[in-house]
């Protein structure tokens, strides 16, 4: 087996910037052809800014409006010309605030963008893997995946519900072809977490020093896993919620 995703079609969700976007390159880079779902308007400038010997597709989409993702995933699946072999459910967003005090609006959206639409989009592209007799799919876990963190409680919540639905999924679809993972990176360097630096920087610190690395992650830290998981090479791996997190659990 080779580390590549030639003749593969991939969706990455949440693609217009970040660490989406560079899973999304990495992807493209092995060989797969990809397509960016973004509610980013910048998305089609991600697209472009990817694509070098084959065409970059993208969807401008938004994933908290539940009611729109059943066209939407067609539209996905009408630009890949009919098939998915990988889905990426990398859109994800955050809202820091304490528990006494989060407001409910906040916490519905989290839900929505984070959960409901990672497990609707999941569910249909495991139906169309069904019918193929392959699929991955990988979902963004975090570090709050096992842990409760502080002032996320949202967030957390819905990153301990997609390392749980990655299991399930996995459970009921492994025997069908479909590998279901989940990446949980650890303190990365991305807008979801830059204000906690200027906002709480005696807590930045006390993490940066606990990660055994001394550093937070970068986004080209979860491109190799990403495109493992993604591959055939990781065939005989399912059901797993894998940290990339220097080291921090460990500890």
């Amino acid at each position: 087996m080779e580390l590549n995703l030639k003749g593969k079609r991939a969706v990455v969700t949440g693609g217009a910037s970040g660490l989406c976007y560079t899973v999304a390159k990495a992807f493209y880079d092995a060989g797969a052809d990809v397509l960016l779902a973004d509610r980013d308007s910048r998305v089609k400038e991600a697209a472009g800014r990817m694509e070098t010997d084959r065409e970059v597709k993208y969807l401008n989409c938004d994933l908290s409006d539940l009611g729109s993702l059943s066209r939407v995933y067609r539209e996905m699946l009408e630009k890949l010309d009919g098939r998915i072999d990988i889905l990426f459910n990398g859109a994800g967003i955050q809202y820091r605030c304490s528990a006494a005090s989060f407001p409910l609006d906040r916490w519905k959206m989290i839900m929505d963008v984070n959960l409901n639409a990672v497990f609707m989009l999941s569910q249909m592209a495991g139906n169309t893997m069904i019918e193929q007799g392959y699929g991955k799919i990988i979902n963004m876990a975090s570090m709050t995946s096992f842990f409760g963190s502080e002032m996320v409680p949202a967030y957390a919540a819905s990153k301990g519900a997609v390392a749980q639905l990655t299991k399930a999924l996995s459970n009921e679809w492994a025997s069908k072809g479909i590998n279901v993972n989940a990446i949980a990176p650890g303190y990365m360097e991305t807008k979801l977490t830059s204000d906690m630096k200027e906002k709480n920087p005696e807590q930045y610190y006390e993490i940066t020093n606990r990660i055994p690395m001394k550093r937070w992650g970068k986004p080209e830290d979860l491109s190799g896993l990403a495109v493992f998981l993604a591959s055939d090479v990781s065939s005989y791996i399912s059901g797993a919620v894998i940290p990339a997190d220097g080291g921090y659990l460990g500890k």
